[in-house]
Order: C-alpha cells, then structure tokens, then sequence
C-alpha cells in the first residue's frame, strides 16, 4: 500500500511540478448478499475490495481544474462555472457531480489539480464510479476541511448517480467504499443507513471474481424500470398491509398474499428483493455458526432469484454461474452488483483458488469461446485519506 500511495505522490509531482497537499484511496466493492435491496431499505451484506481508487490532489488558484488519470494521455479539465450539464460519456462526471453536490449544499472548495491511478475494472459490477466519487470526496475533504458525517459523504456521491446522472441508484456503493473492514463482511441497514455489524470472512476461503467482460453501463439498462417496479410493488401492497412502507417491510407469506392484486412482473422483481433481504439474515446467521457450504448455497439461490425474477443477469453470468457448480472447490455462486453483464463471484477453498480460476477459464472459452478474467479477490478496509 505504502509504495502505491508514493507512486501516486510522485506520479503527481512529475505531472504538475510541485507536491501534493493530500492523498486518499477508495475501493471497490463486492455485494455478497442483498442485490438490489438498497434502495429498498434493506439488508446488504458486503465488503470492501483490495482493488481501490488512489488519489493526489493541490489547490490551485483560478477557476479551472486540471485532472490527469494514467495511463490516458493528456490532462481533463473542469470550469467551475461550467459545470451543469454532464458531458455523454465522460469520466469526469463523477467529479463533477460531486463538486455540483457539495455546491448544492452550500459547502466551498478551491479549483485543483488531482491524479489518480484505480485498479478496480470498469463496468464490471465492482463500483469502479463509487470509488472514483468516494476517493475525490476524502481527497476534497482533506483540501478543503469539508466536515460531513461519513453517511453524508455516502449521499454526496449517491446525489452524483441520482441527480447528476439519472441513475436511480441505492446507497449500497458508496457506503461499502467507506465503511469496509479487512478480511470481513459487513451488514448493512440501509433505512437507518448503519453497519449493524461486521462479520469476519471464514478462514480457508476465497472469493473469486470473474468478469463477464459484458461492460454494463447502467444508465443505459433497464435499471431505473426495475426501481420503478419494486416501488409500484411496495405501494400495491401498501393498500392491503398500511404498515408497509418499502419492500423491507413484506414477508414472503405477505407477499404470496397479496399476488393476485399485483401486476405479474411487480410480483416477480418484489419476490427477488424480499428474497434477497431473507438471504442476507440467513447468510448471517450461517456465518455464525461456521456453515460455510450452505451461505455458499444462498449464492446459488440468490443468482436464480436474479436471473428468474428480477432478470437482471446475462447469459454469460448465467453459464459461469452453472460452471461453478461443476468445479471442485466452489461452494457458491452468484452475480454480483446491477447485473446485466459484469461479475460473478465465487466462494471457493483458498486451497483450491487458483486452480479453480484456470478451470473456470477453460470451461467458459470451450463452451462459448470468450475469455474472461478471474482475480483471486482480497478484501480491503474502506477509504482513508491524509494531509501531506
């Protein structure tokens, strides 16, 4: 960690001819349990990735900021007064949305000139925007002695995604960058918006991420329709159960009561969710009592509630998925994050890990001739950042 954050410093100092005044990191990443229950108010069970977003920043006077992110060439700029509108396309975005936000809120900040190197994969499920947003935030925060509560940082960048960009994204991203601890899981509550607690990963397994290569940009999916049918659902509900406020709020037997009265892909995208917050609960409790290959099972169940249900996966999740069951090692498997391309994760014997990773490779190239990329995933604390 040490010799990364010192070739982001000198990097940094090499680009702009002068020192940085701070530093932070931001990682990626890995929804474990709890897929699109988020923004339902409900339980995620997640974790911080080793892969991460690291960050230098300096004030500059002016209005225009200069960014530089190797190895694209050439250095990105950004005009304070011109900042409205987001540009299709664009990295800088999620920069841009953040200090729009932060302005929003009447909070100040210098113009800057910032580099950063990430190696969380793009598009690929592991929230590579979360990271790139959260890294900015305590980079900024250092800068300028921005005081906000962490969950208010969290909301800083879900404001990038919701507003900024028109993604009608949950919290889970930018929460699980900045509260992940080493070598552990943790339960989120996202209607009180805490860590209700942390859960250390078993000893002897590994998570194994393998990327689809299938770059989804959520923005353009069908990601906001399925918001927008959970929530139809909830209220549905809602007229039968007053007490029901979101889907965090139905049960399973609830909602085999109220199946009639719903509209049939309301119910299907309902079921998934109540489903997933089930999951977690239960994949907490396995955890507990050292049940490993059956928290790896609620993996299996809860790709089939996404693929059946929800219909947020993809045919090359769903044939990596069905590998898994077939290669000695893996006891679970699962997509990860919004679906509609990007990552599998699989929970594997740490004996095992890398032969699995070649076995995986060479199933999936023999059945549909592409390749994927599989990394033996450590996970990380959350974000951090200093003065220099």
């Amino acid at each position: 960690m040490k010799h990364m954050k010192q070739d982001i410093i000198d990097s940094f100092a090499s680009a702009y001819s002068r020192q940085p005044a701070a530093y932070s990191r931001a990682p990626g990443r890995l929804e474990i349990l709890g897929n699109h229950t988020d923004y339902n108010e409900g339980y995620v069970l997640s974790c911080a990735t080793g892969q991460a977003t690291e960050m230098a920043i300096a004030a500059v006077p002016g209005r225009i900021c200069k960014l530089q992110n190797p190895p694209l060439k050439g250095e990105f700029t950004i005009d304070l007064d011109d900042m409205d509108t987001p540009r299709p396309k664009d990295w800088t975005n999620y920069i841009k949305g953040v200090l729009v936000e932060l302005r929003r809120r009447g909070i100040d900040y210098p113009a800057f000139e910032l580099l950063f190197k990430s190696s969380v994969p793009l598009s690929a499920g592991m929230s590579s925007s979360a990271a790139l947003e959260m890294a900015f935030c305590m980079a900024l925060k250092q800068l300028a002695g921005i005081e906000l509560p962490l969950p208010e940082w969290a909301r800083v960048g879900q404001s990038v995604e919701n507003v900024y960009l028109g993604l009608k994204s949950g919290l889970l991203d930018q929460f699980s960058s900045l509260y992940g601890k080493k070598d552990s899981f943790i339960l989120c509550d996202f209607r009180s918006v805490e860590v209700l607690k942390t859960v250390t990963m078993p000893a002897g397994w590994k998570i194994v991420v393998a990327n689809t290569m299938v770059k989804h940009n959520l923005v353009e999916s069908d990601y906001n329709l399925r918001r927008e049918s959970c929530e139809r659902a909830a209220k549905t509900i809602q007229g039968k159960y007053p007490q029901v406020k979101t889907l965090r709020d139905v049960s399973s037997e609830m909602l085999e009561d109220c199946k009639s009265i719903l509209d049939r892909t309301d119910y299907l995208r309902a079921k998934h969710v109540v489903g997933e917050d089930e999951r977690v609960m239960k994949g907490v409790e396995l955890l507990a009592a050292g049940k490993v290959e059956e928290f790896g099972a609620l993996w299996f169940q809860s790709h089939e509630s996404s693929r059946d249900c929800f219909e947020n996966s993809c045919p090359e999740l769903d044939i990596l998925v069905e590998l898994a069951r077939t290669i000695p090692g893996c006891v679970g498997a699962r997509l990860s994050g919004g679906g509609f391309g990007g990552i599998s994760i699989h929970l594997v014997r740490e004996s095992e890990a890398e032969t699995y990773c070649e076995r995986l490779a060479a199933a999936y190239k023999l059945k549909t001739g592409k390749t994927i990329e599989t990394i033996i995933c450590s996970v990380g604390d959350g974000a951090d950042a200093e003065t220099l």
